[in-house]
C-alpha cells in the first residue's frame, strides 16, 4: 500500500511573528518493496517530509492519502497507520527507554494490543533480524554502542511488523562496517517487500543501495528519479548543497581522461564491469 502525499504544505507556527514555511507544494509516492532516499542540505526539509509520512504532522495544505484514504479524513486511525509506517529518528536514544533492550523492542507490539507472548515472540524475531542476539535481551539500551542502539531502535520499529520503515540518517555516526552491516540488513527488508524510506547525506549510500532518490531543496522537491538521473544533475545538485558520490566523479575523470567508461555507473560492480570492458 503507498503513501502517496499530493501538493503537501506545510507551515510551522503559522499566524504568528515565528511562521516559517517547512515544505510546499511537495507530491512524492512511497512504494513497498523499494528502497527511496531523501537527500538535501541541512534544513531543506527533509525532516519535515518524512513526518508526514506516518502522520506525525498532518499538511498545512494538500492531501496524505494511505491506501486510498485520507489520512486527515474524519474515523482514519491515525495510531493503527502510525504502525504500519514505522519511523526510526537519527538519534535511536531518543527511541530507548526500558529498562532492557528485551522490554524496549516489545514496547511496540503491546500498545498494538497483543499479548506477552506475541511481544515476546515479535521483539526476539525482530532483534534476531538486525543481528542482536538472546545475550543482549537484559542488557540496558543505555550501555549500548552507538551502532547497538541503531540496531534496536529498529528492531523496535520492526517488531510492528510494519509495511514501510523511515529511516533519518541511519548510519550516521558508525564506521563502514557497521555502515555496510546496517544497510544490508535494510535491503533484505526492502528485498522481502518493505518499502524502505531514508534520508541520507552520503551519497555514495544513494548510489549504491537506493532505488529512487528525491532532492529537496528550500522546502520544495527539485528532483526525483533513479540515482543515476539524479546524479547526471551535477549542476542542480551542487546547487543544493549536494556533490555526486566519490564513484560517479572518478569514473568522469576516467572518462575525460579518454577512457570509454559508464559514466552513470553508481554501484561498484557497475564501475569495475565498466573498467574491465575497456580493457
Amino acid at each position: 500500500m503507498p503513501i502517496i502525499l499530493s501538493h503537501v504544505s506545510y507551515v510551522y507556527e503559522p499566524g504568528t511573528a515565528m511562521e516559517a514555511p517547512g515544505i510546499t507544494d511537495v507530491s512524492l509516492t512511497v512504494r513497498e518493496g523499494e528502497m527511496l532516499a531523501i537527500i538535501g542540505h541541512t534544513g531543506s526539509g527533509k525532516s519535515t517530509l518524512i513526518q508526514h509520512l506516518n502522520g506525525l504532522l498532518l499538511p498545512t495544505e494538500g492531501k496524505v492519502f494511505w491506501n486510498g484514504r485520507d489520512i486527515t479524513e474524519k474515523g482514519f486511525d491515525r495510531r493503527a497507520f502510525r504502525g504500519r509506517v514505522g519511523l526510526v529518528f537519527q538519534y535511536p536514544e531518543y527511541q530507548l527507554f526500558e529498562t532492557d533492550v528485551l522490554t524496549d523492542v516489545c514496547f511496540g507490539p503491546k500498545n498494538q494490543g497483543l499479548s506477552k507472548e506475541e511481544c515476546t515472540e515479535r521483539a526476539r524475531e525482530a532483534m534476531r533480524s538486525v543481528g542482536l542476539s538472546e545475550a543482549y535481551e537484559k542488557r540496558s539500551p543505555f550501555e549500548l554502542s552507538g551502532g547497538e542502539k541503531r540496531r534496536a531502535a529498529i528492531a523496535g520499529v520492526l517488531a510492528m511488523q510494519p509495511d514501510i520503515m523511515i529511516l533519518d540518517e541511519p548510519t550516521a555516526g558508525l564506521d563502514p562496517g557497521g555502515r555496510e552491516e546496517i544497510m544490508a540488513r535494510l535491503c533484505a527488508l526492502r528485498d522481502g517487500g518493505m518499502g524502505i524510506v531514508i534520508v541520507s547525506h552520503n551519497m555514495d549510500d544513494v548510489g549504491r543501495y537506493a532505488d529512487r532518490a528525491a532532492v529537496m531543496e528550500h522546502g520544495k522537491l527539485v528532483l526525483e528519479g533513479t540515482p543515476r538521473e539524479v546524479f547526471r544533475c551535477e549542476e542542480l545538485l551542487r546547487g543544493a548543497g549536494l556533490e555526486v558520490p566519490e564513484l560517479t566523479r572518478l569514473m568522469r575523470k576516467l572518462s575525460a581522461g579518454g577512457l570509454p567508461v559508464d559514466t552513470d555507473a553508481v554501484r561498484p560492480e557497475e564501475a569495475a564491469a565498466s573498467i574491465l570492458h575497456c580493457f
